[in-house]
């Protein structure tokens, strides 16, 4: 079977709008599974420069998929492999949320496999 790796990728400097307003990454955290395809998601990386818990969340068409807190200073790895297949034409975004007027940097990187 012949896969192909897709990534969400990237530093995102951010100011948190609080822990009940999550906001969206923006288009470069953006992925839609192609037409003839399914998709799985494989491994979420995030890190936190902030002293502050925040949360990463993963949503699939418009709806939280998974949640991903992320302590102070922290970092967090979590294997996603073989959770369940994202049909043709899903769209997955990632959002943050953070406390309310909280300054910093979140480190990104999501794996994922198109098969």
């Amino acid at each position: 079977m012949f896969t192909t790796a897709r990534f969400l990728q990237g530093i995102v400097a951010f100011e948190g709008r609080g822990l009940a307003t999550p906001f969206s990454l923006g288009p470069t955290f953006t992925y839609v599974v192609p037409d003839g395809t399914t998709a799985q998601p494989l491994y979420f990386r995030g890190g936190n420069s902030t002293d502050e818990l925040i949360c990463a969340i993963l949503q699939r068409d418009s709806r939280p998929m998974r949640y991903f807190p992320i302590g102070a200073r922290a970092s967090v790895h979590i294997p996603l492999r073989v959770i369940e297949d994202l049909p043709p034409a899903t769209r997955v975004d990632l959002y943050l949320a953070a406390p309310e007027g909280l300054t910093g940097t979140l480190v990104l990187d999501v794996g994922i496999v198109e098969l």
